[in-house]
């Protein structure tokens, strides 16, 4: 069998444990995918099957397309919402979305990325969140990555403002 998937990961599992249940489901040898979504987020994986794993290569480089939210005010000590809360502060009375939008723009062209230590980049052949999570942190080198749009899809004015954005970039 041959050709290519989309097939929506949830959160909570790695993208590893997609392609081993599409190995084992479709009794296919050779089952690969395109790019590693962090265990914590969810969305489309591409998987490529049998020959397509050939093109696999070609597609990483693709733009990437995410969609997120963020609450002001508030860090964890993962970086994302499944973390403790470690720093609470009070969010500036004159928020809004044009200074949103304003801040976004900022980021738009290539930027120098240090990858956090709960995500799903390699660190000598390890998941840098295995490591964070038996309390082990080493240091990371920023990478180059490319923002090609960031954009506000709606903002909500609480005590801690809720952001939800898109972000289309490159791999990294």
């Amino acid at each position: 069998m041959n050709g290519i998937l989309n097939i929506f990961k949830p959160k909570g599992i790695s993208s590893h444990q997609i392609v081993r249940e599409v190995r084992n489901i479709l009794n296919v040898p050779k089952v690969g995918h395109t790019g590693t979504l962090d265990p914590s987020a969810s969305g489309v994986l591409v998987i490529c099957l049998g020959q397509a794993t050939k093109i696999a290569e070609f597609l990483v480089g693709m733009r990437k397309h995410y969609q997120g939210e963020m609450i002001l005010g508030i860090s964890t000590d993962t970086q994302d919402s499944e973390g403790k809360i470690v720093q609470e502060k009070k969010v500036e009375a004159d928020i809004n979305e044009k200074r949103i939008k304003d801040t976004f723009r900022k980021y738009e062209g290539t930027i120098s990325q240090t990858p956090p230590m709960f995500s799903a980049a390699h660190y000598q052949g390890k998941r840098l969140y295995h490591l964070a999570r038996k309390g082990i942190e080493v240091t990371r080198n920023p990478k180059k990555v490319k923002i090609y749009q960031l954009n506000l899809i709606d903002f909500y004015q609480k005590v801690n403002p809720i952001v939800k954005f898109e972000v289309i970039c490159s791999k990294g």
